[in-house]
């Protein structure tokens, strides 16, 4: 199916930028949004929940790269995203 006519126009008349080196306005204002919703300092924009799950991973792991992760044996992360975790992140 075709994006509704006003999806179409938003999309085509938004302002962008590179948002790799913050100018991209959308994207920087949907992270103030997060940002103040959660009443946190800054957010990060990532595309997808596997990049969400390795960034959150990584910060609690940084310091020790032999750290462990406990997951459930039904959780996405253990079920679908296999050990790319320990191949990425150590």
């Amino acid at each position: 199916p075709q994006p509704p006519a006003a999806m179409l126009r938003a999309a085509t008349q938004a302002a962008t930028g590179d948002d790799v080196m913050g100018e991209d306005p959308t994207v920087n204002a949907l992270e103030a949004y997060a940002a103040d919703l959660f009443g946190k300092e800054r957010a990060l924009f990532v595309p997808t929940g596997t990049m969400g799950n390795l960034c959150a991973i990584m910060s609690h792991c940084h310091y020790n790269k032999s750290a462990e992760i406990i997951l459930g044996t039904k959780s996405h992360i253990n079920l679908y995203e296999g050990g790319g975790y320990a191949n990425l992140a150590g």
